[in-house]
């Protein structure tokens, strides 16, 4: 049975920071491409960042370029997503997906193209 367990979400004051962390288990880790999505209330559910296989490709929606920054321990199973300088529209459940990956296959920012998915963890950036 495949799993991604998500910790790390809370509430922080605007321009504070939080390390989200997501461990994948019943499937090897390394052979995934990882990806963290968010979704506001009354939004659709939106791409944050992808990571290849390897960790060598990253990839981020506009917004959160040179705030957040995703990362992964692949003896660990575990994607983070390291989230600074918050701002109140960060404010979302956050959600990481995993999608096994080719070597050399890219993943792309739309959430159909991941095949499994955690349970979401709440971030709440206050202003």
């Amino acid at each position: 049975q495949v799993q991604l367990l998500e910790s790390g979400g809370g509430l922080v004051q605007a321009g504070g920071s939080l390390r989200l962390s997501c461990r994948l288990s019943g499937l090897t880790f390394s052979s995934c491409a990882m990806g963290w999505f968010r979704q506001a209330p009354g939004k659709e559910r939106e791409f944050v960042a992808s990571i290849s296989r390897s960790g060598a490709i990253r990839d981020y929606t506009k917004s959160v370029k040179g705030r957040f920054t995703i990362s992964r321990d692949n003896a660990k199973s575990t994607v983070y997503l390291q989230m600074n300088s918050l701002q109140p529209e960060d404010t979302a459940v956050y959600y990481c997906a995993a999608k096994p990956v080719l070597i050399g296959q890219s993943i792309g920012k739309n959430s159909y193209e991941y095949d499994y998915w955690g349970q979401g963890t709440q971030v709440t950036v206050s202003s």
